[in-house]
């Protein structure tokens, strides 16, 4: 009987801890973050969004570009290399079904953060030509609660390849 208290006992505390369901209000809450700070922002190139997404101290890790440290280092990198890049249009599209998002507590079970990781895939064109297929990366992104606001504070791109 004690055996069956301690199995049932970590059963719900792995529960939990598990990934959200995409009901859970706060898995609903980064889906949207996500799609302010890529379908406005990467996508349209209203980067003014980003201010109230991304931290401070944010930084942003990529396989390909290297480290950006800091909000507004990286919102200069935005606005250079993806929306005033001349001739060229980029967007990019989250891949339906491939985010899973996790909770992360404190030692007194409060919430913390939300680790965001999913796949995406990336598309172009140039000089107002037909979109190409660019890259297909994974992602991940750790949102942290700051006072009342989850911000943003660290991005890692990486495993680009090319789309099939």
């Amino acid at each position: 009987m004690r055996t069956i208290k301690l199995l049932l006992c970590l059963l719900v505390t792995a529960m939990s801890f598990a990934q959200l369901t995409p009901q859970d209000e706060h898995y609903q809450m980064i889906m949207s973050k996500d799609s302010l700070l890529f379908e406005l922002s990467f996508n349209q190139c209203q980067n003014d969004v980003l201010q109230d997404l991304i931290s401070e101290d944010f930084e942003f890790y990529h396989d390909q570009g290297g480290i950006t440290k800091g909000k507004q280092a990286f919102i200069q990198s935005i606005d250079k290399n993806i929306c005033n890049f001349p001739g060229r249009k980029s967007r990019r599209e989250l891949v339906a079904g491939s985010t899973n998002i996790y909770p992360l507590y404190q030692n007194d079970g409060t919430l913390y953060g939300l680790l965001q990781q999913g796949e995406h895939k990336f598309y172009f064109s140039m000089n107002g030509g037909p979109e190409q297929k660019g890259a297909i990366a994974l992602f991940s992104h750790l949102w942290i609660k700051e006072g009342e606001n989850w911000m943003l504070q660290r991005s890692y791109s990486y495993d680009h390849k090319p789309q099939q």
